[in-house]
């Protein structure tokens, strides 16, 4: 009896340092983690979950906006927390232990262990608790696995020689570069210089070391270990500030869905292109339109705007104001370049309020602050605006596809103020009249105007 006590005491864990506020559940922070890769942020994902802003910011930092690893949740091989909470309520009632795993549905020897192992110590005596309970028993299910760039000095010095290495003539001559200042924690600086370094990117890494060390199976890593180990503090595998050799210069991660979620300081959330209707993808409905710039010397510019069936481009004219570069222009005045948010908008209510309903039924656009004012322009014309996600030309591909045709009349690094309106509308003209393999090489005016027919047929049968 004697051993088997003894066996029992050395059972009590040390000292671990005091957990502070008890620790959420395991699921809670699942369930921050699943909003954060929805794209939220983290003070948007903590009001989702019920968690304090502070706390959830913290979560986001300390773990460098990647998700760590987070073990399952506990099968029914473990006890949970549920059940701690059973077990610390039948403790404080005086129950046996017999008794308490009778009620509970355990061995005896699993809730002797446990309010030995994972009681709270402070005050020098056990006090069992069922929220230090479980956070004791989660420090101890932890199985940290060692980060390569650790315990391989080799690879290690390769990574961060390929990220932070200095530069060097053809010759071998080392060039130091600007000088910068200490690191701050924060993102890259903003219009400032930075370091000249080596600067390959991880993924280029990862797939070089292959062909350095064709041999040497050591020598291997992931792309997404080498970001793990910059921006996940606890992997200590690599220093923080080596983040500054990436291009993008973040001190923390952003999720990808996060970029497509954003709303610019223009961009309000119904406008996202995720909320335009379903119906404009196939373009078999008319009347939806894809919008842009084709951009010119001394910011001249030109408005595009296509129909996505019909292929039909308007070409807006935005001829510079009054009072473009003059001495006497006011500060924090409108723009006067010709597409300031204003002009935009009312040169494009100007051209697009002449259109049927039938076919003008919804405007895509890219990011561009010329529509800023688009609200104004919805309330105007009754078109409402969506906006492409950042980075995504591939949404408005009708537009691109029609500006790159327009480039042969319009070249970049050109003055496009100089052409009138006429000449804007010839151009125009020429883009509407030549055949299109993709309309059965009808041309688009003609393809624009059987809708228009059919627009109007539909008027006429309502009204009788």
């Amino acid at each position: 009896m004697v051993r088997r006590q003894q066996s029992a005491d050395r059972a009590v864990r040390p000292k671990l340092r005091s957990p502070g506020h008890p620790k959420y559940q395991r699921h809670v922070e699942t369930a921050f983690w699943a909003e954060i890769a929805k794209g939220l942020r983290a003070e948007q994902a903590a009001a989702v979950i019920g968690v304090a802003p502070a706390v959830a910011t913290r979560w986001y930092r300390q773990a460098g906006g990647m998700r760590p690893f987070v073990p399952r949740l506990p099968s029914g091989q473990y006890l949970s927390f549920p059940e701690r909470e059973e077990i610390a309520l039948l403790n404080a009632q005086g129950r046996g232990v017999r008794e308490i795993a009778r009620d509970v549905g355990r061995d005896p020897g699993t809730i002797s262990r446990e309010l030995r192992r994972n009681a709270a110590t402070r005050g020098g005596r056990l006090d069992y608790r069922a929220s230090v309970a479980q956070w004791k028993a989660d420090l101890a299910a932890r199985r940290p696995k060692t980060a390569k760039l650790v315990v391989n000095p080799l690879l290690h010095a390769y990574v961060q020689e390929r990220l932070s290495g200095q530069i060097s003539t053809p010759d071998g001559e080392t060039i130091a570069g600007p000088e910068i200042g200490r690191w701050t924690g924060r993102n890259k600086p903003h219009r400032q210089d930075r370091a000249w370094v080596q600067a390959w990117s991880p993924e280029q890494i990862a797939n070089r070391i292959s062909v350095d060390f064709p041999d040497d199976e050591s020598m291997r890593i992931s792309h997404e270990a080498i970001y793990q180990a910059l921006y996940i503090q606890d992997r200590g595998a690599l220093k923080r500030e080596l983040i500054l050799c990436l291009r993008t210069g973040r001190a923390l991660r952003a999720p990808r869905a996060r970029s497509r979620r954003k709303t610019w300081a223009h961009v309000t959330p119904e406008a996202l292109i995720s909320e335009r209707p379903a119906e404009v993808e196939d373009r078999a409905v008319p009347g939806h339109w894809e919008g842009d710039l084709i951009i010119g010397l001394e910011r001249s510019a030109i408005g595009t705007v296509v129909e996505r069936s019909t292929r039909f481009t308007m070409l807006i004219h935005l001829p510079r104001e009054e009072g473009y570069r003059h001495k006497h222009t006011i500060k924090n005045g409108p723009a006067l370049a010709g597409y300031g948010a204003i002009t935009m908008k009312n040169a494009l209510t100007t051209a697009m309020s002449t259109l049927p309903q039938q076919l003008a039924r919804s405007l895509t656009w890219d990011r561009g602050k010329e529509m800023s004012a688009h609200l104004q322009f919805k309330v105007e014309t009754g078109i409402p605006v969506f906006f492409a996600d950042p980075h995504s030309p591939w949404q408005c591909g009708t537009n691109e596809n029609t500006n790159g045709l327009l480039r042969q009349y319009f070249p970049k690094g050109t003055d496009l103020s100089r052409w009138s309106t006429e000449e804007v509308e010839a151009v125009a003209h020429a883009l509407n009249t030549r055949p299109r393999k993709t309309l059965g090489w009808k041309t688009p005016a003609e393809a624009f105007a059987e809708q228009l027919r059919s627009a109007q047929q539909a008027g006429v049968a309502t009204t009788g």
